[in-house]
């Protein structure tokens, strides 16, 4: 313990160290990996409803401009490494008749809300949030809508970005300065992007700086999980799309929106520990009760606690008491789990040294100092029964 011990000081008194370790232990504290699931699910559920009101609303807006129709879906797609040109097979644009369309259209955009619910959900979440603050099911939808806007900026910035990086193949030697402006342009605009729905998706109210570090972490992130995904699904799957069809497509799809999910995770987590001061944290407060909690602990477990609040009448309060060594879980950690082991309501072993403490394993003795006993007759006396 004593090595132990002088680590944690180190960390604690490490700024950098202590942040990315808070980090860490916020993302797990919050279960930051199923949010980044959840997230990838209702992505992969709205991506094709998202896609089909692009083509649909490129058939209206590029009425006659086929070809400019095809730069912009495929400028989009571009986004998806190896899957994007099989993703650009599958979608057609909604046609018939008005209602048709309208019914349609009405129907991908309710799909496509799911993802917005979700990275909603995960902000209201790292953000501790309590539930009773949280929007109700009807305006969480209304909210989300603000999501498909912010895709609709994102579609444009990366279509115009496409045809810089294409054409500045005519400017020779400053091809590659171009092409380096673009992608700086592409992370900026990115972060604008992120930053907005950051603040437009949570029910706390943040200010921008709160928000920015997260949202430039996540922009950079972006073009480092667009990278290294293109290698990974270059090399390990792009064989099994060929060979496992449309399971090979779902599989790459999905792993490169869970690597995005997980970005936008942690991004969060970044913001949330530096806006509320949640670090340095105790180096092995994950891992047992035996450890001296940090101020930052302290604040971290009071939020979660407070987050469980279902209604405002509802009144949470947090406190926390240092347990003499000996009262602590030593062999069995699950005995303080309710309804684990032991009963955690039942009194602790009295010590028999201690003079006026009831030993519990005693008969129980009835008191009889009363005069009378109540019973169907009440004016009977105690010495007088039959």
């Amino acid at each position: 313990m004593a090595l132990g011990g002088r680590i944690d000081r180190a960390q604690q008194r490490n700024r950098g160290v202590g942040f990315v370790i808070a980090v860490i232990y916020k993302f797990a504290d919050d279960q930051g990996g199923y949010l980044a699931a959840l997230i990838t699910f209702y992505a992969f559920l709205s991506l094709f409803p998202l896609l089909l009101l692009l083509t649909t609303g490129l058939g209206f807006v590029l009425h006659g401009h086929p070809d400019l129709q095809e730069q912009v879906v495929t400028s989009t797609l571009s986004q998806f490494p190896i899957i994007g040109d099989q993703l650009r097979d599958d979608v057609q644009a909604l046609k018939g008749s008005g209602v048709a369309v309208a019914v349609g259209v009405l129907g991908a955009i309710s799909g496509s809300l799911g993802v917005a619910r979700a990275i909603g959900n995960a902000l209201d979440t790292v953000w501790a949030v309590p539930r009773r603050a949280r929007p109700n099911p009807f305006f969480a939808r209304l909210r989300s809508l603000s999501l498909i806007g912010l895709l609709g900026l994102g579609v444009l910035m990366t279509t115009v970005l496409s045809s810089v990086t294409t054409g500045a193949s005519a400017f020779g030697r400053l091809a590659a300065g171009f092409q380096v402006l673009a992608v700086a342009i592409s992370t900026a605009g990115n972060a604008g992007l992120v930053l907005v729905a950051f603040k437009v998706l949570t029910a706390r109210s943040v200010r921008v700086r709160e928000i920015l570090p997260g949202a430039v972490f996540a922009a950079l992130g972006w073009q480092l999980v667009q990278t290294l995904g293109s290698y990974y699904i270059a090399h390990q799957l792009k064989g099994s799309t060929q060979v496992y069809g449309l399971f090979g497509l779902v599989l790459g799809l999905m792993t490169w929106l869970y690597f995005l999910a997980v970005v936008v995770v942690v991004a969060m987590e970044i913001n949330a520990v530096r806006a509320g001061r949640l670090y340095p944290r105790a180096l092995l407060t994950p891992f047992t009760d035996d450890v001296e909690l940090t101020d930052s602990d302290r604040r971290a477990y009071t939020s979660y606690a407070k987050a469980e609040q279902f209604k405002s009448f509802q009144q949470v309060d947090v406190t926390f008491t240092d347990l003499p060594d000996q009262q602590r879980p030593a062999s069995d950690p699950l005995s303080a789990i309710p309804g684990v082991g032991r009963d955690p309501t039942a009194a602790a072993d009295p010590d028999p040294s201690v003079e006026g403490v009831p030993d519990p394993s005693a008969e129980a003795v009835p008191d009889l100092s009363a005069d009378r006993v109540p019973g169907p007759s009440a004016d009977v006396d105690r010495g007088h029964l039959p």
